[in-house]
């Protein structure tokens, strides 16, 4: 059995631990508002814009941009938005189990990775990785999904993909996140499946020159999107995980105390005998 001793300091490396697992919580908490409320404000542009997007190419059926290319598919690549911390419980392996089965056996699939966890999981299992980025995953910016736009629609371009999947953490509440995957590249079916407002548009100067124009901010918006919407969901992952960490720590300190106040008693009820027995020998 664990001394007195033993208990009160595994108590106090308890309490340690939770302090920092109480103010990792408070600031998920605080950055998951600001990441939340961004989130939210991009979804009616990124519809906006796919909805937009759906028009012009139905209205540009003769229009050829290296972007809308649909050509027999050798190639598949898998951009990856992950996070760059851990401590998030279970938020980097859902992302993972949802790309694993994608990729698994495919000699011909290829990542680019956002974030460390997802570039150190696949990159120790011998998968090509044709770009990693790191050190934004909780705070991307516009620049960021600008650059990843870039090079995804290049890579789609020169035929070194034929077919390009986005994979992230799409947020619904703190609680609540779910690890999707859309088509991102080609576009020439951008909208299939969804139910699009039939709203009527006027081009000028023409529906092909707009859709010229229209396909890079496409990219960049939804890319931009998907990152906002992984940064919240791994936020709110973080502040749940810290939380409960925090309870748990709590938990154990009871039971720590409980059990330092038994043995503490058996040691005074075992020195008070020794004491009245010592008094009885003395008699």
């Amino acid at each position: 059995m664990a001394s007195a001793r033993d208990i009160r300091r595994r108590i106090k490396s308890v309490k340690n631990i939770q302090q920092i697992t109480k103010a990792m919580k408070m600031v998920a908490a605080a950055r998951l508002r600001r990441a939340q409320e961004r989130a939210i404000a991009s979804k009616p542009y990124t519809h906006k814009v796919r909805e937009v997007l759906a028009s012009v190419a139905a209205n540009a059926r003769d229009a050829s941009h290296p972007l809308l290319a649909v050509r027999e598919i050798k190639h598949i690549g898998y951009l990856v938005l992950s996070a760059d911390k851990g401590l998030a419980g279970a938020y980097s392996s859902n992302l993972i189990k949802e790309v694993l089965p994608q990729v698994r056996g495919k000699d011909n699939a290829r990542l680019v990775t956002v974030g460390r966890k997802a570039r150190d999981y696949f990159k120790r299992r011998g998968y090509t990785i044709d770009g990693e980025y790191t050190g934004f995953s909780e705070r991307p910016s516009y620049q960021d999904a600008a650059k990843l736009a870039e090079l995804m629609a290049d890579k789609f371009a020169t035929g070194e993909y034929d077919e390009i999947y986005l994979t992230y953490t799409h947020f619904y509440s703190p609680i609540n996140q779910k690890p999707t995957t859309i088509k991102l590249l080609p576009v020439a079916e951008v909208g299939e499946g969804e139910e699009m407002p039939q709203t009527e548009y006027i081009f000028e100067p023409s529906a092909n020159e707009v859709l010229n124009l229209l396909l890079p901010r496409y990219l960049e918006t939804v890319i931009y999107g998907a990152l906002l919407q992984s940064a919240a969901s791994e936020l709110g992952s973080r502040m749940t995980a810290m939380g409960s960490a925090t309870d748990n720590a709590q938990e154990l300190i009871s039971k720590l105390t409980l059990n330092y106040n038994k043995v503490r008693q058996a040691t005074i009820t075992r020195e008070i005998s020794e004491i009245v027995g010592g008094a009885e020998a003395l008699k």
